[in-house]
């Protein structure tokens, strides 16, 4: 059997369980309603999910405040913590299969880059946490000789995290690791469109010796359960990742409750600037489709402008059209599949609206710019560049979050960095130059939480991940992350 057989024989047979799971168990929601799932790369029925609602978040929310007041989780030492995270990273490999089915069944991402990428960077997230937990050190402040004055990192306690669809495993594993890690309660409201490694996941931390309660999830939709989770009074923070609308209300809904730090993660118009004097256009054509397309553009990251010199625009549209017609959508149980499915029906429509308004506003589509696989039953696009783009066209200022990527065109450094900062997002860039000055001079000019220099998909958990202005305020991943879950208290002691 091949392996593309062998991949749909498992998924035929696989059952998920959709129930929430709160004090260590599996358990219905409260009222018993729930909500169906179905999968978008061909629609087939993936079974009934707990639909979580006020309820199920205080039960939640409940059984992580009394993990965390009784300190059966941060008053472990730090080596068994440790040893805890180091198990459930362990763990998460050992599903590795089931995990990267699930995903790919829930959100319709390539089988090959759920199992080699998303898991991977899963558990790898969760063992940098478990190592970096005990190197995180107190202060001493320099008072005068008659004081000592102790600053020290402490667990805020309970911790709502809120995970978009689009890297499910990923999403909830750079919440989890370092609020676990810092020694705090968990309540995790993943995406209703891809819940189902969530709870999985909750169940393989336990089976790895995470006590009862510190690790909790509620599946549900974002005005019930997320709305519940953001306005509870014994929230303590929430770490949201996803839309910069839902980023706002998070916002409100702090101030309309207890206060609550806020730490948003949101979109992003992400920029690349091709200069005339780059010496490999073909590796920067082939590194930005390869990214633009990765996750069938569903990345908050993704370099959706692509700001090309005059002088070299004709040539790099024709690379970048070539890098994309090798990016066919295909059924993503293939292993060999680079484009899979859009998460859903609604998401199909926005892009669909995108590229009728790309059409409209006068940009030029080079290539793609339809529906694809409309025969599967799933939810599919052609991967598309527009050309001639502006930047006050509908596709150059918002989000789309698919297989979409517009084409500008500047004549000087000033202008390509005006263009690449106008725009009401500042989650990353990339600088294509071979010159040393350029280079630096521009990556120091562009507003944006992270700036790729000759490259954009390279990455390392030891980075932290945010963005300028409406991209969210925070950062994900490294040392930075512990500040989002911890609170500074400064003890003084008078020395006689």
């Amino acid at each position: 059997m091949n392996q593309s057989k062998l991949w749909a024989a498992r998924a035929a047979e696989l059952r998920p369980d959709g129930r929430a799971f709160i004090e260590g168990r599996r358990v219905a929601a409260v009222d018993g309603l729930t909500f169906d799932r179905q999968s978008p790369i061909d629609g087939r029925p993936l079974g009934a999910v707990a639909r979580g609602q006020a309820a199920d978040i205080d039960a939640a929310v409940q059984s992580a405040r009394r993990a965390f007041e009784d300190r059966r989780w941060t008053g472990m030492p730090p080596a068994s913590r440790k040893k805890v995270l180091h198990r459930f990273s362990a763990l998460i490999l050992a599903a590795r299969d089931e995990l990267a089915l699930l995903e790919t069944l829930d959100m319709g991402k390539p089988i090959q880059y759920a199992l080699e990428e998303d898991v991977a960077a899963t558990a790898s997230c969760i063992a940098w946490y478990a190592e970096a937990l005990d190197k995180v050190y107190g202060e001493i402040a320099p008072t005068a000789d008659d004081a000592l004055a102790l600053i020290a990192r402490e667990p805020m306690g309970v911790i709502g995290a809120v995970v978009p669809w689009n890297y499910p495993m990923v999403m909830a594993a750079w919440k989890l690791g370092p609020a676990l890690a810092a020694g705090n309660s968990v309540v995790l409201k993943p995406s209703e469109k891809s819940p189902l490694t969530a709870m999985r996941l909750a169940e393989l931390a336990m089976e790895a010796g995470l006590p009862p309660g510190v690790f909790n999830v509620v599946p549900g939709f974002g005005h019930e359960a997320g709305e519940a989770l953001a306005l509870h009074m014994d929230v303590d923070a929430i770490g949201f990742t996803g839309s910069t609308r839902v980023g706002r209300l998070m916002l409100a809904y702090a101030g309309q409750s207890n206060l609550k730090r806020v730490y948003n993660e949101l979109g992003g118009k992400s920029a690349v600037l091709v200069f005339d004097d780059h010496k490999d256009l073909e590796r920067a054509a082939r590194t930005v489709a390869g990214s633009m397309f990765y996750n069938q553009g569903e990345s908050c990251n993704a370099p959706s402008r692509v700001l090309v010199q005059a002088d070299i625009a004709e040539d790099f549209v024709q690379l970048l059209a070539a890098e994309a017609r090798s990016f066919a959508p295909g059924d993503p149980l293939d292993p060999e599949t680079e484009l899979g499915a859009l998460v859903d029906e609604q998401q199909l429509r926005t892009v669909l609206g995108y590229l009728a308004a790309g059409r409209e506003a006068g940009a030029r589509c080079v290539t793609g710019g339809e529906q694809a696989r409309q025969d599967s039953g799933g939810y599919y696009v052609q991967p598309t560049i527009f050309d001639g783009v502006t930047n006050s066209m509908k596709i150059a200022r918002e989000e789309i979050f698919g297989p979409v990527m517009s084409v500008l065109r500047f004549q000087s450094e000033e202008e390509a960095i005006a263009l690449a900062n106008d725009t009401p997002y500042g989650l990353q860039a990339s600088v294509w130059s071979h010159d040393l000055n350029r280079a630096h001079r521009v990556s120091r000019a562009l507003r944006a939480g992270t700036v790729h220099v000759n490259q954009y998909d390279e990455d390392d958990i030891t980075v932290p991940f945010g963005g300028y202005k409406q991209s969210g305020n925070g950062r994900d991943k490294s040392l930075h992350a512990f500040e989002k879950y911890t609170e500074l208290k400064t003890t003084w002691i008078s020395l006689d």
